[in-house]
C-alpha cells in the first residue's frame, strides 16, 4: 500500500495518489476501529470505571502522530525493503527501558547485555540508513524525509511504555498503570478516537500540502480502486487473523514454535517474498534481451516505464512498482547494497535481541490476553514488531482443599469419591516437582452417629462404617496401611489418613447431638474452619501484637502492610473444591478448574460439566436434559454474562470470595422465614453463587472439565430431588433480579442486557406449564378435530392434577404424575406425527410448528455434533421430547404445590448396599476400621491395620492453639446445634403453607391469564389474526393463507431468539474451549512420569493401578492439622 503511494508506481497514477494515501489511513485505523467496537460491546455488558488522568491520551497522541508521519510522510520516498525492515527499529525505546529498569530490579545486571547490543544495532541501523540514502539524494528534502522517518519510530516506540513502567518503582507510573486496568475500555474508546481522529488529520493536512487534491478520489478508475481496496482488507483481516493466532498460540502453550519462530522470520520472509518477483523478472528479460542484459539497464528500463503494456495485469504492475522501488539505489554498487542490507539487519537483529527474553517465558494454560500482551490494541502497520513487544506473564502457586459432603451415600458412591482423591494424589504428590497445586481432603460425614441400645454411648452408623471398608478396600494393595490419627472433637471425631504420594485425607464424623447437620452446615463449618481459622489464625496472632503497640516503629508498620499483603494474596490463591460423596471425577477435570481461577482474578467459582450417571429410563431422561442445559444454558450465561449457579457436586471456589464482604457471613443465617428455607437450605450452592455474584465475583463454565454424579434413577426421587431445585432456583432468581440496578454496578459479568436475558428466561420458565398446554391442545386438535373438545383435553387434566396435589399426599401425587407423564408421552409421540403429517398433506413447511419442530432438531444435532465425545445422547432426545409434558407441566405443578415441603427428599432412607464385617469388639473397631467408635478419650491413637501394636500419643497442644476450638469459640453460634421448639416449628409450617398459597396462586394465576389471551384470540378469528401467505415446499406462493394469532407467533419467536442466542453463546464457547484443552493436552504431555487418566479406572470395587502403588510406603504418624 506505501509503495502505491510513493512516485515510484504505474499502478496508481500521480493524481491518483490521494487514494492510496487514503487507504494507507485505513489500514492504519483498522485495528483502532475494531478495539472500539469491542471497548463498546464491552461497557454494554459490563460495568467499567472511568479513568482519573490524562496522561496516557498524551502519549496515544504521540504514538499515532509518529505512526502517520512515519508510513504516510516518510515511507513513500523509500525502498520496499527499507520500509519492511525499518519497522524493527520501534524496538529503541523498549531496549532503553529495559536496560534503564535493570538499575531499579533488585536482581541487577541480570539480563543486561541482550538490550544494550539491541541499542547498539539499531542506532547503528540508523546510521547506515541516513548515509545510504544521502548517498542517493544529498538534499533539504530527503533530510527532512529521513528526519521524520526516525523521530516516528522513536515516537512509535513509546507505545509500550507499560511493559516496564512496574519495573521502575515509580508511584507515578504505577498510579497510571492501575488507572489504565480499572478501567481499560474507556481508556481504549479514547485511544481509539485519538488515534482515528490524529490519522484523518495527518492525512487530511498532507494531501493539501503536498500539492494534491482530495477531489480526484472519486475520479479513480474502478480496477486500480479495486487493486487498492482489497489490499486494505487483505492487510486488515490479515492483521486481525494474525493477532488472533498469536494470543491462542500462547494460551495453547505454542509460543516457541508457533509464535516466537513465525513472527522473527516474518519480516524476512516479506522481503522475500517481494524481491523474489523482481529477481524472477529481471531473468526472464534476461532470456528475451540476451546474456548482456544488466541489472542497471534493467532498473533503466522500469524506471522509465519501457516494456510494460497498458494491458498488463494488476500483479505485473505491482511488481513493476517494486522494483522501481528498489531502482534508485545501483543494483550493481555492492557499497549502496551493503549499506541497505547492513541497516536492514542490524534493525532486525535488535528487535530479536530485544525481545529475546520471550523466548523464556514459562506462560500458563489460557493465560488471560490482559496478561499475555501489554495492550489489547495491536498494530496494523507494524504488526509482528508490536505483537512482540507487549508481553508479560504471572505465575502463581496455589493451595486447594478438597471439600466433600456426606450423608446416606452408598458403598458403591462412597467407592468413587475416594477413588477420585486417591487418584489426584498419585496426579498431584504431596512433594512433586511441578509445584503448581497443593490439596489437602477433606470429608465432612453429616450426622454419623446413633444410639447404642442399653448404653449411652453413641456409635458411628452403618454409613460411616462402610466409609472406612472402603478406604480399607482402596488401601487392598498395600503391604501395610500406613497409621492414622484417631482424635476427640468437640463435634464428634476427625480420622487423619496418609494417602500413599503424601496428601492428607481427613475424615470428620459429625454427631448431630453436638453439631448442625445438613448440608449447608457441613460447608459453613468447613468454610470457617479451612478458611476462617486455618488460614487466618497464622496471621492473627501478628495483627493482634502490632494493634497493642503504642507507637509501632516504621520498619514493624511496613511488615504489617506486608503481612496484610500477605494474608491477601493467599487468600486469593486458596481453592475450595466443593464436592458431594458421589462424584466420580479425573484429576484433569480439577485441574482444568483450577485455570480459570488462576487466569481470572476476578473468578469466584468455576464448574465444569456435570454427567449424571445410573441406568435406566429416568436416568436417560436426565443425561440429555443435564447436556442440553450445559451445551445452551450455561454456554450462554457465560459468554453473555456470568453463571448463576455453580452446582454443590463439582465446583472450585476462591477462598477471597467466599470470605469476601455479605457472602461467608450472611450464608450462616438461620432460617428464621418460610422463604429462607426455599431460598437458604433447598438449594444452598445456589444460594451461594447468588451471594458472590451480588458481591462482584464472577462465576465460570468449563465444559472441558468433566465430573460425574448419580442421578435419582425412580420416577419418585426425580420429582423430589426437582421440588428443591425448582423453587430454590427460581426465589434466588428473583433475588438476583430484585438487587438487578445495584448487581450490574458492583459486578462487571452482569449488564443491563443479561438482566433482561434473565428476566425472558424466568417469563418463559413461569408461563412454562401453560404453553405447554397450548403445544397440547394443537396436537389434540390434529386428533379430536373439535377445537373445543382440545381445549378440554389440554386444561382439565393439569387443573384436575392441580386440584388432587392440594389434597393428596405426596407420594399419591408422584403416582399420579406418573401415570399421566405415560399418556402424555403417547400424545407428544401423536403430536410429532401430526406435525409431519401436515407438512405431508399442507405441502409445505413454513407453518409456524413446522419451522419450530425443523429449527429445534437442526440445532440440537449441530449442538450434540460441536460436543463429538457427547454426541451419543442425542439418542436421548426423543424421550426427553415425549416426557416434555412430565418435566416442565406436571413436575412444575408438584414442585409449586409442594414449596412447604422442605425436607430433603433423597437419601431419606436405605441402607447400605455392603455386607458387614463379623462383630467385633470396640477396641478393635476403633483400631481395624480406624475410626472413633466412642468419644470417651481426651487423646490422639495411632492404629496400625491389625490393630496391635497401638500407641497413645497425649495431645500436646494447649487449648487455645487446638484447630478443634472453631466449635466451642465465638463461631460456635454457627454450628450449635438448633434447640427444638415445636411452637416455632409449628409457625414456620403454617408460614411455608402460607408462602405456597400465595406463590401458587400468582404463579397460576399468570398461566391462566395468558392461556385465556390465546385461547381467546383464537376463538374471536381471522379479525386479531396475522395473515401469512402460504408456500408450498418449493417456496412458491400459493392462494391460500396461514392464520396465526399474534399472542402465540410473538412467544414462538421470543422462545426461538433465546435459544439462538443461547446457540450462538455455545459456539464461541466451543472455540475457546478448544483451546483451553489443547493447552491442557500439550503441557500435560510433556511433564514426564505423569500418570494418565487412564491409567486408574474403577471398576465397580476394583482400584487398578501401578502394583508399587500401594507399596512399600513408610508408615507415618499425624501431627494433627497445624
Amino acid at each position: 500500500l506505501i509503495t502505491l503511494s510513493s512516485n515510484a508506481t504505474y499502478t496508481v497514477l500521480e493524481e491518483q495518489k490521494p487514494c492510496a494515501l487514503l487507504s494507507v489511513s485505513v489500514a492504519l485505523i483498522g485495528p483502532s476501529v475494531l478495539y472500539l467496537i469491542k471497548c463498546l460491546w464491552k461497557i454494554i455488558f459490563k460495568e467499567s470505571k472511568k479513568p482519573s488522568r490524562n496522561t496516557v491520551m498524551g502519549i496515544e497522541f504521540l504514538v499515532a502522530f509518529g505512526t502517520a508521519i512515519l508510513t504516510i510522510v516518510a515511507m513513500p520516498f523509500f525502498d520496499i525493503v527499507t520500509n519492511a525492515m525499518i519497522l524493527n527499529s520501534i524496538s529503541l525505546l523498549s531496549s532503553i527501558f529495559q536496560v534503564v529498569a535493570q538499575f531499579f530490579a533488585k536482581e541487577r545486571k541480570r539480563f543486561i547485555v541482550p538490550p544494550i547490543i539491541s541499542i547498539v544495532l539499531i542506532l547503528a541501523g540508523y546510521v547506515l540508513f541516513i548515509i545510504s540514502y544521502l548517498q542517493i539524494r544529498d538534499d533539504r528534502e530527503m533530510k527532512i524525509r529521513i528526519g521524520l522517518a526516525i523521530v516516528g519510530t522513536i515516537f512509535v516506540s513509546l507505545n509500550w511504555w507499560e511493559n516496564y513502567s512496574t519495573l521502575f518503582r515509580n508511584p507515578f507510573l504505577n498510579s497510571i498503570s492501575e488507572d489504565i486496568a480499572r478501567s481499560k475500555n474507556l481508556v481504549g474508546i479514547l485511544s481509539s478516537v485519538v488515534r482515528i481522529l490524529v490519522t484523518a488529520a495527518v492525512v487530511g493536512a498532507y494531501v493539501p500540502l503536498s500539492g494534491r487534491d482530495w477531489s480526484s478520489v472519486t475520479s479513480v478508475p474502478d480496477n486500480v480502486r479495486r487493486v487498492i481496496w482489497i489490499l486494505v482488507g487483505i492487510q486488515i483481516v490479515s492483521s486481525a487473523l494474525c493477532h488472533w493466532f498469536v494470543v491462542v498460540a500462547c494460551k495453547m502453550h505454542a509460543i516457541r514454535r508457533s509464535f516466537l519462530l513465525p513472527v522473527y522470520l516474518a519480516t524476512l520472509g516479506v522481503v522475500a517474498a517481494f524481491i523474489a518477483p523482481v529477481i524472477i523478472f529481471y531473468q526472464n528479460l534476461s532470456k528475451t534481451n540476451g546474456a548482456n542484459y544488466t541489472m542497471t539497464e534493467y532498473c533503466f528500463d522500469i524506471t522509465n516505464g519501457n516494456g510494460l503494456s497498458q494491458n498488463a495485469v494488476w500483479y505485473d504492475k505491482l511488481v513493476w512498482d517494486i522494483t522501481h522501488s528498489l531502482c534508485p539505489n545501483d543494483m550493481t554498487n555492492q557499497r549502496e547494497i551493503g549499506f541497505l542490507v547492513g541497516s536492514s539487519l542490524c534493525w532486525w537483529l535488535g528487535w530479536v535481541l530485544c525481545t529475546i527474553y520471550i523466548w523464556g517465558l514459562q506462560l500458563q494454560r489460557i493465560e488471560r490476553t490482559e496478561h499475555l500482551l501489554v495492550r489489547r490494541m495491536y498494530e496494523g502497520a507494524f504488526m509482528e514488531q508490536s505483537i512482540m513487544l507487549n508481553t508479560r506473564v504471572i505465575g502463581l502457586h496455589i493451595f486447594m482443599f478438597l471439600c466433600a459432603t456426606m450423608w446416606h451415600e452408598s458403598y458403591d458412591e462412597m467407592m468413587k469419591m475416594i477413588i477420585s482423591m486417591f487418584r489426584l494424589d498419585k496426579y498431584r504428590p504431596r512433594n512433586n516437582t511441578i509445584n503448581d497445586v497443593k490439596f489437602e481432603s477433606h470429608i465432612f460425614f453429616d450426622d454419623a452417629f446413633k444410639d447404642v441400645k442399653g448404653s449411652k454411648e453413641r456409635h458411628v452408623n452403618e454409613y460411616a462404617e462402610d466409609l472406612v471398608e472402603v478406604v480399607k478396600e482402596v488401601y487392598k494393595k498395600a503391604r501395610t496401611l500406613p497409621w492414622q490419627r484417631i482424635i476427640r472433637t468437640p463435634y464428634g471425631g476427625r480420622l487423619e489418613y496418609t494417602l500413599p504420594h503424601g496428601n492428607l485425607l481427613m475424615v470428620h464424623f459429625k454427631d448431630k447431638d453436638l453439631i448442625r447437620h445438613k448440608k449447608r452446615w457441613s460447608q459453613i463449618m468447613y468454610l470457617y474452619y479451612l478458611l476462617g481459622w486455618r488460614l487466618t489464625t497464622k496471621y492473627f496472632k501478628t495483627f493482634e501484637d502490632f494493634e497493642k503497640q503504642e507507637e509501632p516503629f516504621q520498619k514493624e508498620v511496613d511488615e504489617e502492610f506486608e503481612k496484610e499483603g500477605e494474608n491477601k494474596k493467599e487468600k486469593a490463591n486458596t481453592y475450595l473444591l466443593a464436592l458431594d460423596g458421589d462424584t466420580d471425577f479425573q484429576p484433569s477435570a480439577v485441574m482444568l478448574l483450577i485455570d480459570r481461577l488462576v487466569r481470572y482474578p476476578d473468578v469466584g467459582a468455576a464448574c465444569g460439566r456435570i454427567h449424571p450417571t445410573g441406568t435406566g429410563p429416568m436416568v436417560w431422561y436426565q443425561k440429555f436434559e443435564y447436556a442440553v442445559g450445559h451445551w445452551l444454558q450455561k454456554t450462554a450465561e457465560h459468554v453473555f454474562g456470568c453463571v448463576l449457579c455453580s452446582p454443590g457436586c463439582f465446583s472450585l471456589f476462591r477462598g477471597a470470595a467466599l470470605m469476601d464482604d455479605n457472602v461467608m457471613k450472611r450464608y450462616t443465617i438461620k432460617a428464621s422465614e418460610a422463604a429462607h428455607y426455599v431460598q437458604y437450605d433447598q438449594g444452598e450452592d445456589r444460594w451461594l453463587c447468588t451471594l458472590l455474584l451480588q458481591q462482584g465475583w464472577r462465576v465460570e463454565y468449563n465444559a472441558a472439565s468433566d465430573a460425574y454424579t448419580n442421578a435419582p434413577q425412580d420416577f419418585k426421587e426425580f420429582y423430589n430431588q426437582r421440588r428443591r431445585w425448582g423453587p430454590s432456583t427460581m426465589a434466588n432468581t428473583i433475588d438476583l433480579l430484585g438487587s438487578g440496578s445495584l448487581t450490574s454496578k458492583r459486578n462487571r459479568s452482569i449488564s443491563q442486557p443479561f438482566i433482561l436475558y434473565q428476566v425472558l428466561s424466568m417469563a418463559a420458565s413461569i408461563l412454562g406449564p401453560a404453553t405447554i398446554c397450548l403445544m397440547l391442545s394443537g396436537s389434540a386438535l390434529q386428533i379430536f378435530i373439535d377445537a373445543n373438545l382440545a381445549l378440554a383435553f389440554a386444561v382439565v387434566p393439569p387443573v384436575i392434577y392441580l386440584i388432587l396435589c392440594f389434597k393428596l399426599k405426596s407420594d399419591t401425587q408422584i403416582t399420579i404424575a406418573a401415570v399421566l407423564s405415560v399418556l402424555y408421552a403417547f400424545l407428544m409421540i401423536a403430536t410429532a406425527l401430526s406435525i409431519i403429517g401436515n407438512m405431508v398433506t399442507e405441502n409445505t413447511v413454513w407453518t409456524p410448528s413446522a419451522l419450530f419442530l425443523i429449527f429445534m432438531v437442526l440445532m440440537n444435532v449441530i449442538t450434540a455434533a460441536l460436543h463429538p465425545k457427547e454426541f451419543p445422547l442425542i439418542i436421548y432426545g426423543f424421550l426427553y421430547f415425549i416426557c416434555i409434558p412430565s418435566g416442565y407441566l406436571l413436575l412444575t405443578i408438584y414442585s409449586m404445590v409442594n414449596m412447604n415441603n422442605v425436607s430433603w427428599g433423597t437419601r431419606e432412607t436405605g441402607g447400605p448396599a455392603a455386607p458387614k464385617p463379623p462383630t467385633q469388639t470396640i477396641t478393635q473397631r476403633i483400631l481395624q476400621a480406624k475410626c472413633c467408635k466412642c468419644l470417651c478419650w481426651d487423646c490422639g491413637k495411632l492404629a496400625d491395620q491389625n490393630g496391635q501394636g497401638t500407641e497413645t500419643v497425649a495431645m500436646t497442644k494447649k487449648p487455645e492453639d487446638n484447630p478443634d476450638r472453631i466449635c466451642q469459640g465465638n463461631d460456635g453460634v454457627y454450628l450449635e446445634p438448633l434447640p427444638e421448639d415445636k411452637q416455632k416449628k409449628q409457625k414456620i409450617a403454617n408460614d411455608l403453607l402460607d408462602l405456597r398459597n400465595k406463590v401458587t396462586f400468582v404463579f397460576f394465576i399468570c398461566n391462566a391469564l395468558w392461556l385465556v389471551a390465546t385461547f381467546t384470540l383464537q376463538l374471536i378469528g381471522s379479525s386479531v389474526t396475522i395473515k401469512i401467505p402460504k408456500l408450498n415446499i418449493n417456496l412458491t406462493q400459493t392462494s391460500e393463507y396461514i392464520f396465526i394469532d399474534p399472542i402465540g407467533l410473538m412467544f414462538l419467536l421470543g422462545f426461538t431468539s433465546l435459544l439462538l442466542i443461547q446457540f450462538l453463546g455455545m459456539f464461541y464457547h466451543r472455540v475457546y474451549t478448544l483451546i483451553h484443552f489443547v493447552a491442557f493436552s500439550s503441557m500435560e504431555s510433556k511433564t514426564s512420569g505423569r500418570p494418565s487418566d487412564d491409567n486408574m479406572t474403577v471398576n465397580r470395587h476394583i482400584f487398578v493401578d501401578d502394583e508399587h502403588m500401594f507399596s512399600g510406603q513408610k508408615k507415618r504418624t499425624l501431627l494433627g492439622s497445624f
